[in-house]
């Protein structure tokens, strides 16, 4: 089995400026990630967007929908902003022969605090046992897309 991650921008990937005070999107974390967590399955990542996630138009998302849906990879996991993520699912959930599992980060992988390195993780095991389907993992839990909600002020998704 061989897993592919698809890079789409988002907190997980911003890094911090510090002359403007502000966040830029960055290269992908993700290689680096996996790299420091030594994960001894076989994978393949691509980065296709660079972009805070509520800077994604609905073009991006067909681009992304596309993308997967031609890859001959049966098992994908999408790292995505936190604040469009589920649009995005609910996208790509004509997708029919895949797994794809979209996770995120509340903080830039960057930090030290942040949660990028768990979810990854749980998208990684995730997308090894679900059945065919679209899922977002966050905070630990798995949840399909018409059933999902972002609690901004506890900073985490839960059940809608």
């Amino acid at each position: 089995m061989k897993i592919k991650f698809f890079a789409v921008g988002g907190t997980i990937d911003k890094v911090y400026f510090d002359k403007r005070s502000e966040y830029q999107v960055g290269e992908s974390m993700l290689n680096e990630v996996l790299k420091q967590a030594n994960v001894s399955f076989d994978y393949e990542c691509e980065s296709l967007i660079h972009k805070d996630s509520l800077d994604m138009a609905d073009e991006d998302r067909q681009f992304l929908f596309d993308r997967i849906e031609s890859d001959e990879h049966e098992y994908i996991v999408v790292t995505h902003g936190t604040d469009t993520m589920i649009k995005t699912a609910k996208k790509l959930q004509a997708i029919a022969d895949k797994v794809v599992v979209l996770t995120g980060a509340m903080q830039p992988a960057k930090f030290k605090s942040s949660d990028a390195e768990f979810n990854i993780g749980c998208a990684v095991a995730a997308v090894q046992w679900l059945p065919l389907g679209i899922y977002i993992v966050m905070n630990g839990r798995i949840f399909k897309p018409e059933r999902v909600r972002k609690n901004v002020q506890l900073n985490r998704f839960e059940d809608a």
